[in-house]
């Protein structure tokens, strides 16, 4: 691992290291930083076309005076590797599994936004004694071509087209527009249109522009990083935890996805909040999820 620091402006503001991981017959580098001191947290970002960890910049400011926190890019995603990989749910599971083994040494408290949770959820079932407690801010299960109706078949397709060199390369630069970056914050992820300024989008529009960055969230697009295939099986994952588990609803998420995550607060034993905000209000309302969720984390 090195402590090479990056430009704060995709970081939280705290230290900024490398951590190796071999997939796939490949060394790839996945970014991480850590601010605060305390009882260790994990935050993972959600999935998407711009996810990176910054997104969980405010969060880990105001945790980090009583926590130690950690944030993630995903691989494929962020400052970490994009490597031409064929993306999928195998590959994450095995990335969290290790990453947690090698970074910490005490049981963590997990919180994971958007897509990231049912791997949150399957690394609680399957490692029980590395998680203490998990918080999913507005959580969902379901890729946009599949929540839109896409076949598996039709989603197949597109993804490979993305993927080709040349025409996939043009795809995705439409699909990364700095005008459809805002269209999409406007009509599934921010609450208040007002944040989205022009400085605001381009800095999510300049990390989509990285070398190799169309190929994981093809991916995640068309369904290819669902860990799970049904609501029914999102439940029964989460049926199977023995740690606690709290769910952060946004008032104004996509009506699927909302009732998604209705089904999972309804479940016995999981504790709940409903707070403003869409898809991203983990980054739009971030001392509104602390203080929905401090008391849960202790």
């Amino acid at each position: 691992m090195s402590t090479d620091l990056l430009s704060p402006a995709v970081g939280i503001g705290g230290v900024v290291q490398e951590y190796l991981c071999l997939l796939e017959n490949q060394q790839l580098r996945v970014v991480y930083e850590t601010l605060g001191t305390g009882s260790p947290i994990l935050l993972l970002p959600a999935f998407s076309t711009v996810s990176m960890r910054s997104e969980m910049g405010e969060l880990a400011k105001l945790l980090s005076p009583h926590f130690q926190v950690v944030a993630v890019d995903w691989l494929g995603f962020g400052e970490s590797s994009r490597a031409s990989l064929d993306y999928r749910p195998e590959l994450y599971h095995q990335f969290l599994q290790d990453f947690v083994k090698s970074i910490f040494n005490t049981p963590i408290a997990v919180i994971g936004a958007g897509h990231a949770a049912s791997y949150v959820l399957q690394l609680a079932v399957n490692q029980p004694d590395v998680v203490s407690r998990i918080v999913l801010l507005a959580p969902t299960w379901r890729g946009p071509l599949p929540t839109m109706g896409a076949s598996q078949q039709i989603a197949g397709m597109f993804r490979g087209l993305v993927r080709s060199p040349i025409l996939g390369q043009a795809l995705y630069k439409l699909n990364t527009t700095p005008s459809f970056l805002s269209l999409m914050y406007r009509r599934h992820v921010y609450a208040d249109s007002a944040i989205l300024t022009p400085s605001f989008i381009q800095h999510k529009w300049r990390n989509t522009q990285q070398p190799g960055a169309r190929f994981a969230p093809a991916a995640f697009v068309t369904g290819n990083l669902d860990a799970v295939r049904s609501q029914a099986d999102f439940l029964a994952l989460a049926k199977r935890l023995s740690v606690p588990l709290m769910v952060i609803i946004g008032e104004s998420s996509p009506p699927k996805s909302k009732a998604d995550m209705e089904a999972l607060a309804a479940l016995p034993g999981v504790k709940s909040a409903v707070i403003p905000g869409s898809l991203g209000l983990h980054e739009e309302y971030p001392a509104v999820v602390i203080e929905a969720v401090q008391d849960f984390l202790g």
